[in-house]
């Protein structure tokens, strides 16, 4: 059986949101200071890699396994990741790492309605 096309866009959309969010990582700011060892600043890394893997994974789990779960976990995340962009903007006001995550929460926003839309309907098991 084929993968329905908006399943696909789903799938695009968020690797595509991902690799965004893994490049926000990658520009954020590493500079120690009181608030913030370099221990500190390492594990927050680590930590938002290994999310960034965890996602990835349940992406695959949505697609490949037809999982509805991962789905319901993903759109819960979009809405952490704004609560949190939110407030990130609001304290540290416009940078380049929150440019590029409002992209990522817009494409990860596309392809939930996507997964849930269209012939995507009935291709996930509960």
């Amino acid at each position: 059986m084929s993968v329905p096309a908006n399943v696909q866009r789903f799938e695009a959309l968020l690797y595509a949101s991902l690799m965004l969010d893994a490049v926000s990582v990658a520009v954020q700011d590493r500079t120690p200071n009181v608030e913030m060892t370099e221990q500190m600043i390492m594990t927050a890394t680590l930590l938002a890699g290994g999310m960034i893997l965890l996602l990835v994974y349940f992406v695959w789990l949505a697609v490949r396994w037809r999982k509805n779960w991962p789905r319901w976990v993903l759109a819960a995340a979009l809405v952490l990741s704004v609560i949190s962009l939110g407030q990130i903007i609001g304290e540290k006001g416009m940078e380049l790492d929150s440019a590029i995550e409002i992209v990522s929460c817009v494409l990860t926003t596309m392809g939930l309605y996507f997964s849930f839309t269209g012939d995507a309907q009935g291709w996930f098991n509960a």
